[in-house]
């Protein structure tokens, strides 16, 4: 296809919705006996999804749903997705990353927040009685696609052809076209951060503040967020993954925080970059922003193909 898209047999969900201005990250649990009640709705969510994006042609509403090893079992029983496993904890000497329960996830996207709230509230309708909420965060787009903490997120998602390589199994019979995704809520610290110089600031991520263009060789830091998300292959290639964070907040209640979401062919990706952060490399030379950014939540999902949820 033109855009690089791989030939698939089956129906792939929309994981690579355009980057939008409103988001809504839901994650429940099914309760026990609420797993057909569950099922149901995963099979009708793209159904739903239509429905509401119908009401609006521009306002590119989309949903990814997910399913992590705790309900898989309970859901869809044997085969399993060769890599769906419990997130790991990443314990460094400073800081660690939190693992919290989820069994299903919904990224639900659209350029206004009504169409992420209607078809959120669908969604609720459907499971009612049938899970519980364990997190819901409404994102935004802020300016220039910038984080809270004053930075462009997200300047390395790949594109076109690379994009579908990157996310999309391709080397697990049954359930090849689906992808992994790992969801991280950060709080962060803003007088902390706010109280640090741009400079200081530049060298905690590894980008220029204004420009967006990252630090040159000889003067990133080892222990920069760029410089310790960059993995590569045994063979010296970088590996990618596709991020679609979102700032979220409540400046009454002094909250301001980074929802991270990256979609990944193998969660071994993420997970590699999670040590890198948490743990350091080499240990000891752990990711700057962690001062300033608490994770709150940590879930690892993964998202079947449409056909797959729709089967009988």
């Amino acid at each position: 296809m033109n855009d690089g898209r791989p030939q698939l047999e089956a129906e792939v969900q929309n994981v690579f919705g355009s980057l939008t201005h409103a988001a809504v990250f839901l994650i429940v649990t099914v309760n026990t006996g609420g797993e057909d009640k569950a099922r149901e709705l995963l099979a009708n969510v793209t159904g739903l999804e239509r429905t509401v994006g119908s009401r609006s042609l521009g306002g590119a509403l989309s949903c990814v749903a997910g399913v992590s090893a705790s309900a898989w079992d309970r859901l869809y029983g044997d085969p399993q997705p060769a890599e769906l496993r419990d997130l790991p904890v990443f314990a460094g000497d400073k800081h660690q990353s939190v693992t919290t329960d989820g069994d299903l996830m919904f990224h639900i996207r659209a350029e206004r927040m009504d169409l992420c709230f209607e078809l959120a509230t669908l969604i609720m309708d459907e499971l009612a009685g049938a899970v519980t909420v364990v997190d819901e965060v409404q994102g935004f787009r802020y300016f220039d696609g910038r984080d809270v903490l004053g930075f462009v997120d997200g300047t390395e998602n790949p594109v076109g052809a690379e994009a579908y390589a990157a996310t999309l199994v391709d080397d697990d019979e049954g359930f090849n076209g689906g992808s992994y995704v790992i969801v991280q809520k950060y709080l962060h610290d803003m007088a902390g951060w706010n109280a640090l110089s741009t400079e200081a600031q530049e060298h905690a991520i590894g980008r220029r503040k204004l420009s967006n263009v990252e630090l040159a060789d000889g003067v990133q830091p080892d222990n920069s967020h760029v410089a310790l998300t960059q993995v590569t292959d045994s063979d010296g290639n970088e590996l990618k993954i596709l991020r679609d964070n979102m700032p979220f907040g409540r400046p009454g209640y002094g909250e301001f925080g980074t929802y991270f979401i990256g979609y990944a062919k193998s969660p071994s990706v993420v997970e590699r970059m999670l040590e890198n952060m948490f743990v350091g490399s080499p240990p000891g030379n752990y990711d700057r922003i962690l001062d300033f950014s608490t994770p709150i939540t940590g879930v690892l999902f993964y998202v079947p193909t449409v056909d797959f949820l729709e089967r009988d």
